[in-house]
Protein backbone atom coordinates (compact mmCIF):
# COMPACT_ATOMS: atom_id res chain seq x y z
CA UNK A 1 0.00 0.00 0.00
CA UNK A 2 1.64 3.57 -0.59
CA UNK A 3 0.56 6.82 0.77
CA UNK A 4 -2.30 7.80 -1.69
CA UNK A 5 -3.89 4.49 -1.02
CA UNK A 6 -3.40 4.48 3.02
CA UNK A 7 -4.53 8.35 3.03
CA UNK A 8 -7.54 7.62 0.92
CA UNK A 9 -8.57 4.26 3.60
CA UNK A 10 -8.50 6.60 5.93
CA UNK A 11 -10.50 9.56 4.61
CA UNK A 12 -13.31 6.41 4.17
CA UNK A 13 -13.24 6.20 7.96
CA UNK A 14 -13.27 10.24 8.61
CA UNK A 15 -16.71 10.87 7.57
CA UNK A 16 -17.90 9.37 10.96
CA UNK A 17 -15.30 10.10 14.01
CA UNK A 18 -17.86 9.22 16.90
CA UNK A 19 -16.13 5.49 17.92
CA UNK A 20 -12.89 7.73 18.72
CA UNK A 21 -12.61 7.93 22.52
CA UNK A 22 -8.70 7.05 23.12
CA UNK A 23 -7.00 10.51 22.89
CA UNK A 24 -5.97 12.24 26.21
CA UNK A 25 -7.71 15.57 26.87
CA UNK A 26 -4.38 17.65 26.83
CA UNK A 27 -3.33 16.56 23.13
CA UNK A 28 -7.35 16.91 22.09
CA UNK A 29 -6.97 20.32 22.88
CA UNK A 30 -3.71 20.80 20.47
CA UNK A 31 -5.91 19.32 17.86
CA UNK A 32 -8.69 21.34 18.47
CA UNK A 33 -6.58 24.07 17.69
CA UNK A 34 -5.18 22.82 14.60
CA UNK A 35 -8.63 21.54 12.93
CA UNK A 36 -10.04 25.16 14.24
CA UNK A 37 -7.57 27.03 11.71
CA UNK A 38 -6.91 24.84 9.02
CA UNK A 39 -7.85 26.90 6.50
CA UNK A 40 -5.45 29.74 7.72
CA UNK A 41 -2.66 27.00 8.45
CA UNK A 42 -2.75 24.52 5.22
CA UNK A 43 0.79 24.50 5.90
CA UNK A 44 0.43 22.85 9.08
CA UNK A 45 -2.87 20.84 8.30
CA UNK A 46 -0.84 18.92 5.17
CA UNK A 47 2.45 18.34 6.96
CA UNK A 48 0.55 16.64 10.05
CA UNK A 49 -1.46 14.38 7.60
CA UNK A 50 1.79 13.73 5.85
CA UNK A 51 3.98 12.94 8.51
CA UNK A 52 0.99 10.52 9.94
CA UNK A 53 0.64 8.89 6.57
CA UNK A 54 3.98 7.61 6.42
CA UNK A 55 4.05 6.80 10.58
CA UNK A 56 1.20 4.46 9.51
CA UNK A 57 3.24 2.80 6.67
CA UNK A 58 6.56 2.76 8.33
CA UNK A 59 5.84 2.59 12.41
CA UNK A 60 9.54 2.36 13.05
CA UNK A 61 10.10 5.73 11.23
CA UNK A 62 10.64 8.77 13.19
CA UNK A 63 8.89 11.37 11.70
CA UNK A 64 10.64 14.16 13.56
CA UNK A 65 13.32 13.52 11.08
CA UNK A 66 11.53 14.83 7.74
CA UNK A 67 14.43 15.45 6.02
CA UNK A 68 16.42 12.73 4.24
CA UNK A 69 19.85 14.64 4.96
CA UNK A 70 18.71 14.15 9.11
CA UNK A 71 20.38 10.90 10.63
CA UNK A 72 17.65 8.69 10.46
CA UNK A 73 15.65 11.15 8.68
CA UNK A 74 13.23 10.72 5.08
CA UNK A 75 12.00 12.95 2.83
CA UNK A 76 8.46 13.94 4.05
CA UNK A 77 8.54 16.60 1.24
CA UNK A 78 8.70 14.20 -1.77
CA UNK A 79 6.28 12.19 -0.49
CA UNK A 80 3.70 15.20 0.01
CA UNK A 81 4.19 16.41 -3.45
CA UNK A 82 3.95 13.09 -5.01
CA UNK A 83 1.20 11.65 -2.70
CA UNK A 84 -0.53 13.75 -0.20
CA UNK A 85 -1.48 16.88 -1.93
CA UNK A 86 -2.43 15.66 -4.88
CA UNK A 87 -4.78 13.35 -3.16
CA UNK A 88 -6.48 16.26 -1.24
CA UNK A 89 -6.89 17.55 -4.68
CA UNK A 90 -8.81 14.70 -6.12
CA UNK A 91 -10.97 15.15 -2.92
CA UNK A 92 -11.45 18.66 -2.72
CA UNK A 93 -10.72 19.03 0.29
CA UNK A 94 -8.03 21.93 1.38
CA UNK A 95 -5.02 21.83 -0.06
CA UNK A 96 -1.57 23.50 -0.57
CA UNK A 97 -0.03 24.50 -4.15
CA UNK A 98 2.33 21.78 -3.92
CA UNK A 99 3.54 21.21 -0.79
CA UNK A 100 3.58 21.81 3.00
CA UNK A 101 6.75 22.13 3.32
CA UNK A 102 6.79 25.72 0.65
CA UNK A 103 6.04 27.20 4.03
CA UNK A 104 9.32 28.58 5.48
CA UNK A 105 8.44 28.13 8.96
CA UNK A 106 8.08 24.46 8.58
CA UNK A 107 10.87 23.55 6.29
CA UNK A 108 13.86 25.06 8.63
CA UNK A 109 16.70 21.97 8.70
CA UNK A 110 15.68 20.88 12.42
CA UNK A 111 13.41 17.95 13.61
CA UNK A 112 10.53 18.60 14.76
CA UNK A 113 10.93 18.05 18.59
CA UNK A 114 9.80 20.54 21.24
CA UNK A 115 12.72 22.92 20.44
CA UNK A 116 12.51 23.23 16.51
CA UNK A 117 13.63 26.70 15.47
CA UNK A 118 11.09 27.44 12.96
CA UNK A 119 8.46 30.29 13.49
CA UNK A 120 4.82 28.92 12.93
CA UNK A 121 2.25 31.83 12.90
CA UNK A 122 -1.03 31.19 14.83
CA UNK A 123 -1.58 31.42 19.19
CA UNK A 124 -0.41 28.46 20.51
CA UNK A 125 0.13 26.78 16.73
CA UNK A 126 3.63 25.98 17.08
CA UNK A 127 3.09 24.24 20.54
CA UNK A 128 0.09 22.43 19.38
CA UNK A 129 1.98 21.32 16.42
CA UNK A 130 5.32 20.04 17.57
CA UNK A 131 2.81 18.04 20.51
CA UNK A 132 0.61 16.71 17.94
CA UNK A 133 3.90 15.62 15.66
CA UNK A 134 5.58 14.07 19.12
CA UNK A 135 2.42 12.22 19.78
CA UNK A 136 2.07 10.56 16.83
CA UNK A 137 6.00 9.64 17.18
CA UNK A 138 5.30 8.30 20.96
CA UNK A 139 2.20 6.23 20.37
CA UNK A 140 1.55 4.94 16.89
CA UNK A 141 -1.55 3.53 18.23
CA UNK A 142 -3.41 6.61 18.07
CA UNK A 143 -1.62 7.87 15.11
CA UNK A 144 -4.92 6.83 12.61
CA UNK A 145 -7.51 8.59 15.40
CA UNK A 146 -5.32 11.38 14.99
CA UNK A 147 -5.47 11.81 11.10
CA UNK A 148 -8.83 10.89 11.28
CA UNK A 149 -9.63 13.85 13.54
CA UNK A 150 -8.06 16.18 10.99
CA UNK A 151 -9.44 14.94 7.89
CA UNK A 152 -12.71 15.01 9.35
CA UNK A 153 -12.46 18.89 10.12
CA UNK A 154 -11.30 19.15 6.59
CA UNK A 155 -14.04 17.73 5.28
CA UNK A 156 -16.50 19.37 7.82
CA UNK A 157 -14.97 22.77 6.11
CA UNK A 158 -15.78 21.49 2.92
CA UNK A 159 -19.30 20.86 3.63
CA UNK A 160 -19.64 24.60 5.30
CA UNK A 161 -17.58 26.24 2.65
CA UNK A 162 -20.12 24.43 -0.12
CA UNK A 163 -22.12 27.27 -1.88
CA UNK A 164 -24.29 25.46 -4.56
CA UNK A 165 -24.53 28.01 -7.83
CA UNK A 166 -26.43 26.67 -10.24
CA UNK A 167 -25.27 26.99 -13.98
CA UNK A 168 -27.15 29.56 -16.69
CA UNK A 169 -29.43 27.35 -19.42
CA UNK A 170 -29.78 30.22 -21.82
CA UNK A 171 -27.04 31.98 -24.04
CA UNK A 172 -28.81 34.57 -25.57
CA UNK A 173 -29.25 36.08 -21.90
CA UNK A 174 -25.70 36.78 -22.01
CA UNK A 175 -24.40 40.18 -22.82
CA UNK A 176 -20.55 41.25 -23.14
CA UNK A 177 -21.57 44.26 -21.44
CA UNK A 178 -23.64 42.84 -18.60
CA UNK A 179 -21.04 39.83 -18.40
CA UNK A 180 -18.36 42.46 -17.60
CA UNK A 181 -20.08 44.21 -15.41
CA UNK A 182 -20.85 41.34 -13.12
CA UNK A 183 -17.61 40.04 -13.08
CA UNK A 184 -16.35 43.25 -12.31
CA UNK A 185 -18.75 43.61 -9.10
CA UNK A 186 -17.84 40.05 -7.95
CA UNK A 187 -13.84 40.77 -7.84
CA UNK A 188 -14.03 44.16 -6.67
CA UNK A 189 -16.67 43.56 -3.62
CA UNK A 190 -15.74 44.34 -0.31
CA UNK A 191 -15.59 40.69 1.08
CA UNK A 192 -13.56 41.75 4.42
CA UNK A 193 -11.55 38.59 4.02
CA UNK A 194 -9.00 37.29 1.99
CA UNK A 195 -9.19 34.67 -0.95
CA UNK A 196 -10.78 37.84 -3.14
CA UNK A 197 -7.57 38.65 -5.83
CA UNK A 198 -8.10 34.64 -6.84
CA UNK A 199 -11.89 35.52 -8.50
CA UNK A 200 -10.14 37.28 -11.43
CA UNK A 201 -7.65 34.22 -12.37
CA UNK A 202 -10.59 31.81 -12.24
CA UNK A 203 -12.41 34.19 -14.72
CA UNK A 204 -9.42 34.00 -16.77
CA UNK A 205 -8.80 30.53 -16.01
CA UNK A 206 -12.56 29.44 -17.74
CA UNK A 207 -11.55 31.97 -20.87
CA UNK A 208 -8.63 30.23 -21.64
CA UNK A 209 -10.46 26.68 -21.44
CA UNK A 210 -12.99 28.19 -24.18
CA UNK A 211 -9.85 29.87 -26.04
CA UNK A 212 -8.13 26.21 -26.09
CA UNK A 213 -11.04 24.81 -28.01
CA UNK A 214 -12.41 27.39 -30.63
CA UNK A 215 -8.85 28.79 -31.07
CA UNK A 216 -6.15 27.59 -33.82
CA UNK A 217 -3.29 29.85 -31.73
CA UNK A 218 -4.34 27.32 -28.93
CA UNK A 219 -4.00 24.45 -31.01
CA UNK A 220 -2.97 21.38 -29.23
CA UNK A 221 -2.34 23.46 -26.21
CA UNK A 222 -3.60 22.34 -22.46
CA UNK A 223 -3.77 24.80 -19.52
CA UNK A 224 -1.64 23.46 -16.47
CA UNK A 225 -3.79 22.83 -12.99
CA UNK A 226 -4.28 25.99 -11.34
CA UNK A 227 -2.29 26.53 -8.20
CA UNK A 228 -2.62 28.31 -4.70
CA UNK A 229 -3.11 31.99 -5.12
CA UNK A 230 -1.75 32.59 -1.98
CA UNK A 231 2.51 31.91 -2.81
CA UNK A 232 4.08 35.12 -3.83
CA UNK A 233 5.27 35.63 -7.11
CA UNK A 234 9.13 35.20 -5.34
CA UNK A 235 8.77 32.14 -4.16
CA UNK A 236 6.49 30.67 -6.15
CA UNK A 237 7.61 27.45 -8.25
CA UNK A 238 5.22 28.41 -11.36
CA UNK A 239 5.52 31.03 -14.12
CA UNK A 240 2.59 32.47 -13.37
CA UNK A 241 -1.02 32.40 -12.20
CA UNK A 242 -2.24 30.54 -15.79
CA UNK A 243 0.19 28.37 -17.79
CA UNK A 244 -0.42 27.33 -21.23
CA UNK A 245 0.92 24.22 -22.57
CA UNK A 246 1.93 23.01 -25.74
CA UNK A 247 3.48 19.81 -26.61
CA UNK A 248 4.95 19.35 -23.09
CA UNK A 249 6.38 23.03 -23.04
CA UNK A 250 5.59 26.40 -21.42
CA UNK A 251 3.37 28.28 -24.39
CA UNK A 252 2.10 31.31 -22.37
CA UNK A 253 1.95 32.72 -18.93
CA UNK A 254 -0.73 35.03 -17.53
CA UNK A 255 -0.19 36.49 -14.50
CA UNK A 256 -3.24 38.59 -12.62
CA UNK A 257 -3.30 41.45 -10.49
CA UNK A 258 -6.67 42.66 -8.84
CA UNK A 259 -5.04 45.38 -6.26
CA UNK A 260 -1.82 46.52 -7.25
CA UNK A 261 -0.70 48.28 -10.63
CA UNK A 262 1.76 47.11 -13.02
CA UNK A 263 4.99 48.60 -11.62
CA UNK A 264 8.57 48.04 -12.96
CA UNK A 265 9.56 45.28 -10.13
CA UNK A 266 6.30 43.22 -10.91
CA UNK A 267 7.97 43.39 -14.79
CA UNK A 268 11.26 42.98 -13.45
CA UNK A 269 9.52 39.63 -11.60
CA UNK A 270 7.75 38.94 -14.76
CA UNK A 271 11.28 39.02 -16.98
CA UNK A 272 12.99 36.58 -14.48
CA UNK A 273 9.84 34.00 -14.81
CA UNK A 274 10.33 34.62 -18.74
CA UNK A 275 14.12 34.35 -18.41
CA UNK A 276 13.72 30.82 -16.43
CA UNK A 277 10.75 29.35 -18.11
CA UNK A 278 10.55 30.28 -21.92
CA UNK A 279 7.42 31.07 -22.93
CA UNK A 280 6.25 32.99 -26.01
CA UNK A 281 4.04 35.37 -24.43
CA UNK A 282 3.95 36.45 -21.02
CA UNK A 283 0.63 38.85 -20.03
CA UNK A 284 0.23 41.17 -16.80
CA UNK A 285 -3.24 42.16 -16.64
CA UNK A 286 -4.34 44.12 -13.46
CA UNK A 287 -7.67 45.67 -12.14
CA UNK A 288 -4.80 49.15 -11.68
CA UNK A 289 -3.37 49.13 -15.18
CA UNK A 290 0.14 50.00 -15.33
CA UNK A 291 1.58 52.79 -13.04
CA UNK A 292 2.10 55.87 -14.93
CA UNK A 293 5.75 56.78 -13.77
CA UNK A 294 6.47 53.37 -14.60
CA UNK A 295 5.46 53.25 -18.06
CA UNK A 296 8.44 54.44 -19.98
CA UNK A 297 10.69 51.85 -18.34
CA UNK A 298 8.57 48.80 -18.88
CA UNK A 299 8.20 49.23 -22.07
CA UNK A 300 12.36 49.72 -22.66
CA UNK A 301 11.90 46.34 -20.71
CA UNK A 302 9.51 45.06 -23.17
CA UNK A 303 11.57 45.90 -26.52
CA UNK A 304 14.52 44.13 -24.34
CA UNK A 305 12.95 41.09 -23.71
CA UNK A 306 11.21 40.76 -27.04
CA UNK A 307 15.05 41.19 -28.49
CA UNK A 308 16.91 38.95 -26.52
CA UNK A 309 14.43 36.17 -25.72
CA UNK A 310 11.62 36.89 -28.45
CA UNK A 311 9.01 36.72 -25.93
CA UNK A 312 6.36 39.09 -26.34
CA UNK A 313 6.03 40.40 -22.48
CA UNK A 314 2.12 42.35 -22.52
CA UNK A 315 1.17 44.59 -20.02
CA UNK A 316 -3.09 45.39 -19.82
CA UNK A 317 -5.85 46.68 -17.54
CA UNK A 318 -7.62 43.18 -16.36
CA UNK A 319 -11.30 44.96 -17.50
CA UNK A 320 -9.98 45.88 -21.47
CA UNK A 321 -8.49 42.43 -21.49
CA UNK A 322 -12.23 40.82 -20.51
CA UNK A 323 -13.90 42.72 -23.24
CA UNK A 324 -11.00 41.91 -25.85
CA UNK A 325 -11.08 38.26 -24.96
CA UNK A 326 -15.01 38.28 -24.77
CA UNK A 327 -14.93 39.28 -28.48
CA UNK A 328 -12.96 36.27 -29.52
CA UNK A 329 -14.71 33.83 -27.28
CA UNK A 330 -18.05 32.32 -29.34
CA UNK A 331 -19.44 30.73 -26.49
CA UNK A 332 -20.09 32.71 -23.42
CA UNK A 333 -22.29 31.05 -21.92
CA UNK A 334 -19.87 27.66 -21.68
CA UNK A 335 -17.47 30.64 -20.38
CA UNK A 336 -19.38 31.46 -17.28
CA UNK A 337 -20.88 28.21 -16.49
CA UNK A 338 -16.76 27.14 -16.57
CA UNK A 339 -16.38 30.20 -14.28
CA UNK A 340 -18.97 28.74 -12.02
CA UNK A 341 -18.19 25.68 -11.59
CA UNK A 342 -14.61 26.61 -11.03
CA UNK A 343 -15.86 29.86 -8.08
CA UNK A 344 -18.44 26.70 -6.45
CA UNK A 345 -15.36 23.85 -6.57
CA UNK A 346 -12.36 26.70 -5.36
CA UNK A 347 -11.05 25.53 -1.95
CA UNK A 348 -9.56 28.82 -1.38
CA UNK A 349 -12.48 30.72 -1.78
CA UNK A 350 -15.05 31.93 1.25
CA UNK A 351 -18.38 30.96 1.31
CA UNK A 352 -19.21 34.85 0.60
CA UNK A 353 -17.64 35.05 -2.47
CA UNK A 354 -19.62 32.01 -3.58
CA UNK A 355 -22.98 33.47 -2.10
CA UNK A 356 -21.80 36.95 -3.91
CA UNK A 357 -21.83 35.53 -7.32
CA UNK A 358 -25.14 33.92 -6.50
CA UNK A 359 -26.70 37.17 -5.92
CA UNK A 360 -24.87 38.76 -8.78
CA UNK A 361 -26.40 35.95 -11.08
CA UNK A 362 -29.74 36.68 -9.78
CA UNK A 363 -29.54 40.14 -9.99
CA UNK A 364 -28.55 40.43 -13.81
CA UNK A 365 -31.45 37.89 -14.81
CA UNK A 366 -29.17 34.73 -15.77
Amino acid sequence: MNHKEKLLETYKKSFDISDIDNIPEDLMSYIENITDNIDRNKGVYTVLITLTVHKLLEPKQDIRYFQSKMKGGFSARTIDAKYITPTLKELGLLSMAESGWLTRSLEQPYPYTMSYEGEISGKGMKEAFLRVVGAFQKNSLIAENLLRLILNSAILFKEKNHVEIKKIKRGDKVIISNLVSLLEKHFTAKYGTHGGSKLPVLAFYAIYKILTSEMNRYKNCKLAPLGSHTASDKTSKSAGDIQIMKKGQLFETVEIKLDKPIDINIARIAYEKIIKFNPERYYILSYMGVLEKDEKEIEGLILKIKKAHGCQLIVNGLINSLKYYFRLISDLKGFFNEYIELVENDTELKTIHKTKLKELIRGYGL
